[in-house]
């Protein structure tokens, strides 16, 4: 009986060691799940494309083309089906960017941004890469709009004088 015991003890004991091995690597193993999302629809831009600021902002997008080509603190992006995606250059490679890493300046854009006002030029490519970052710091575009508002201020003037 103590032979029977001890042989059912130690196949008990065996038994728990390799059933414990496997638990004890199951609980090391990670998972990890991404989605990669594929770069939108190519948009090609034949030459480097003028772009408009948009107001009030230090975004500007591209107003040649019909989806949105934006430019931004030395990026460009382009929304797509609710993804965001960014490139160095404004004909990509388009590179999927998770939401927490779109800059806030391009989410909460106007839905009428790409509606030119009054006073805003188009900027040629070049300006904008040899500019943009000294604009930003000297906060050009905030004084061009507050020109630009006077100026409308001054003509409104003038033309009620004309009635």
């Amino acid at each position: 009986m103590k032979r029977i015991s001890l042989s059912v003890w130690v196949v008990g004991i065996l038994s728990l060691t390799l059933i414990g091995v496997p638990l004890s690597s199951m609980a090391e193993v990670n998972v990890n799940i991404g989605v990669n999302f594929g770069p939108p629809p190519p948009v090609v831009i034949a030459e480097p494309p003028p772009v408009v600021v948009v107001p009030e902002t230090y975004v500007y997008f591209v107003p040649t083309v019909q989806v949105d080509v934006l430019f931004y603190h030395g990026h460009w992006y382009r929304p797509h089906e609710g993804r965001w995606y960014r490139a160095a250059g404004y004909n990509g490679p388009w590179v999927y960017i998770e939401p927490a890493h779109v800059p806030v300046a391009l989410v909460d854009l106007p839905p009428n941004y790409r509606r030119v006002p009054p006073g805003h030029e188009r900027i040629p490519y070049g300006q904008l890469k040899k500019n943009w970052r000294t604009w930003e710091n000297e906060r050009h575009w905030d004084k061009h709009e507050a020109r630009v508002q006077h100026t409308e201020q001054h003509r409104a003037g003038k033309d009620k004088g004309k009635h």
